[in-house]
This record gives C-alpha cells, structure tokens and sequence, in this order.
C-alpha cells in the first residue's frame, strides 16, 4: 500500500486557522463505515448518535506551553526549543531550531535567565537531550515563558491559550492536542452522560510525531513514534462493560482509539495499566475495542488518514473527504468533526 494512495486536495484556505467561539458549534459530517452514506449536521446535534450503555473514549491529557524561545549563552544567537518527552532530573528530550550549532556542551537561556539550559547528547532524528535549571516549579516557570505549540499549518497566533486544551485536560504532558475533544462543551457531555452513555478517562500525551510526514512509499516501512499512556480500572471497566453489554465503544479522536487499541488483549479486553505504544494502525487493521470514531479531517497522506481508512475504508474516507472538500468543512487542528458509525 502506497502512501500517495492516501493523498487529496486541499485548498489551503479551508484549513482552519482559529477556534470557533462556540465549541460544539463547528459542523459535524457523520460517515456510515459500511455503506459510505454522509449526513451534514453541528457538531453538538451528536447526542442524536449516542445510545444508552454506548461508552465515549476521552482522553484528559493536557498541552503544555511547550514552545520556548531563548537565545544562546555565547553569541546571543535566537533559539526555539521545543519540549517533546520529560526524561528525568529536569532532563528533556526536545527539537530544537535551528539546531545545527546546538552541540552538547551548548548553553542556552529563556525568560532573562529565569530558566537555562544546557545540551547534553544528540539522539533520535536530531532531537537534543537538555538539562534545564531555574528556582521553584518548572510548570510555573514554563507557564510564565512557553508558549502553546501550534501545528505548523496554523499561522495566526491564539489569542486565549485554554482553546488548544479540551474542556477535561488535566494530566499534563502533551506537545499537540487531541483535538477530536475541542469540539466538546461540559454542558454537551453532561447532555451525553444523562443519556445513559458513560465516559471513559484514558491519557495518551500527544507527541509532535502526530504531525511528522510519512516520507516512504510503502507504508509498512514507516516508524511510528513513541507516547505514553495510561488506563485506570474505572475507565477499564467502564469500557469492558459496554463490550460486554452490547453497547458500542466510541473513542474520541486517533489518540483515545490508540490508547485503546495497544492496551488491549487480544480479545479486546482492558484492565488498568500504562506504558508507551507506537501502534500504526492502517488499513488491514482488525479493531480489537473500537466500534465508532469522533475525529478531526487529517492531513494527506498523514498516519492519521490511514488509521481512519482502517476503520471506515480508504474509499468511503477519500469519498467523504471531497465532499467535504466541496462543502467547504473547515480542516485540521481547529476545524470541523467527523463521525463514523
């Protein structure tokens, strides 16, 4: 399977590049896996598909204010650094622009010195591992000095920082935001749990490998990143209870049916455990927990369209992606929704 077998085309001005002022009020194109049937409806008419004893997948993770801008101890040089994984002893793995002169040894500076850094080692794919020191909390320093790591295709800056969080972000530790959950408003999931569907917690922390483009033709050959997860034994049981029951498990965003998906055995039950996964899920896939997905419209030829393509048929996702397209959805990060049945 060939990566260009997941491409289409995108007018760059569909590509949404600020939040709605209303959560729920984006547009929701609602794709039957089976038979490839679109319907178009708002994002919070979605209550109208959850049943009683269906389970909704969330997951609670939250972004941090990732992105530091500093400059080099020596020549002043500007420096962007980018937290990607927390290692230990305030060590962090992080992408750093530009970083070719960025060689251990190289410190770094952010905020007038309220927080430095020096490099230590140069690993994966030229990520660099930093030391950081600065006195009292490191999430109150980098909640002074970082700012949200926006996708590269949004270039507008965001003007209230909490729109790139869901409403039910607590663990902290994402680099990108599982942003199938934007669309959710407290009072629609107050709606939706009074209809007898229970919400299921999981944390998957979101790595910028979310965005990293597929580079070779076949798709096999493409390494997944790592992220790490966890599944508590409320959100397990909650999810084996609707397995078990008859009802259906609907996970939302790639993030929450990853999570899922990696956790399980291989008859598609769940108890509470944590670890990293770098599950690719691509057509051919067999799900093992999921029966419906709330996700976003994904980049071309992205990981991402391929998990969707495994769930609903590359055919019917490309189908529903034109029109789309033609409908005038908006696309990405803070566009509209998709939900497949």
């Amino acid at each position: 399977m060939k990566t260009s077998d997941f491409y289409y085309e995108l007018p760059e001005e569909l590509i949404a590049q600020d939040p709605l002022a209303d959560r729920s009020g984006s547009r929701l194109l609602v794709l039957d896996k089976e038979t490839g049937k679109t319907e178009h409806h708002i994002f919070k008419e979605i209550t109208g598909y959850l049943h009683p004893g269906d389970c909704l997948v969330i997951n609670d993770t939250k972004v941090i204010p990732a992105r530091l801008i500093g400059e080099k101890a020596d020549t002043k040089a500007k420096i962007e650094v980018l937290l990607l994984k927390r290692k230990e002893n305030d060590i962090w793995e992080t992408l750093v622009k530009p970083g070719r002169k960025m060689k251990p040894g190289v410190k770094v500076s952010f905020g007038d010195g309220l927080l430095t850094g020096e490099v230590l080692d140069v690993v994966e794919e030229g990520n660099r591992l930093i030391q950081f020191h600065y006195e009292g909390i490191f999430e109150e320093v980098l909640d002074r000095l970082g700012q949200m790591p926006l996708p590269p295709y949004i270039t507008h800056q965001l003007k209230e920082r909490e729109r790139y969080n869901t409403v039910y972000a607590k663990n902290e530790g994402s680099a990108a935001a599982p942003t199938a959950g934007l669309h959710f408003t407290r009072e629609l999931l107050e709606e939706i749990e009074k209809k007898g569907v229970d919400i299921a917690r999981v944390t998957l922390h979101v790595g910028l490998g979310t965005f990293r483009p597929v580079k070779v033709e076949e798709i096999t050959e493409h390494h997944m990143h790592s992220e790490f997860y966890q599944i508590d034994e409320d959100a397990a049981e909650k999810i084996n209870r609707a397995k078990s029951s008859g009802g259906r498990v609907i996970c939302v965003g790639t993030t929450s049916c990853r999570t899922i998906e990696s956790a399980a055995d291989e008859h598609g039950f769940l108890k509470a455990c944590s670890g990293w996964t770098d599950i690719f899920i691509y057509p051919g896939y067999r799900f093992k927990v999921l029966d419906c997905l709330i996700t976003n419209f994904h980049l071309p030829e992205s990981t991402l369209i391929m998990l969707v393509s495994a769930l609903a048929g590359r055919e019917h996702v490309l189908a529903a992606y034109e029109e789309a397209v033609r409908e005038k959805y908006r696309f990405f990060s803070f566009g509209d929704a998709m939900l497949i049945i």
